[in-house]
């Protein structure tokens, strides 16, 4: 097995329980750490046997970018199944997702949730 990591992917979406998250927005960011069955690609320097990276960007800014969410935790479990759905190299997927600009009555960084798939 080896690990790929994405980290750090940046988008604009419109994600969360208030009105206001949904009209105004904000950026999420999201890191993918990639359990993968490495088969022949490793030996045979072959990029359709293992994840593709750019295509896995695409497939996690699909998601993000898509309709709304109210659960950051949801929008992680998407993009793990999604991931794993389209490289079955992946035998688990850790998908965290930030969101920096969080409602809450203080000042904090960032709330993140990490899923991993399958659990």
């Amino acid at each position: 097995m080896y690990v790929i990591r994405m980290k750090n992917c940046a988008f604009f979406a419109r994600h969360g329980v208030l009105d206001e998250e949904e009209a105004l927005g904000q950026r999420f960011y999201v890191d993918a750490s990639l359990t993968v069955e490495p088969g022949r690609a490793l030996v045979d320097d072959a990029i359709g046997e293992t994840v593709n990276y750019g295509v896995a960007f695409t497939v996690i800014e699909e998601i993000i970018t898509g309709h709304r969410r109210f659960l950051i935790e949801a929008l992680a479990l998407e993009v793990a199944k999604a991931l794993s759905g389209r490289f079955p190299q992946i035998r688990k997927a850790e998908v965290t997702v930030r969101k920096p600009n969080a409602p809450v009555p203080g000042v904090l960084d960032y709330v993140e949730v990490t899923v991993v798939w399958p659990e």
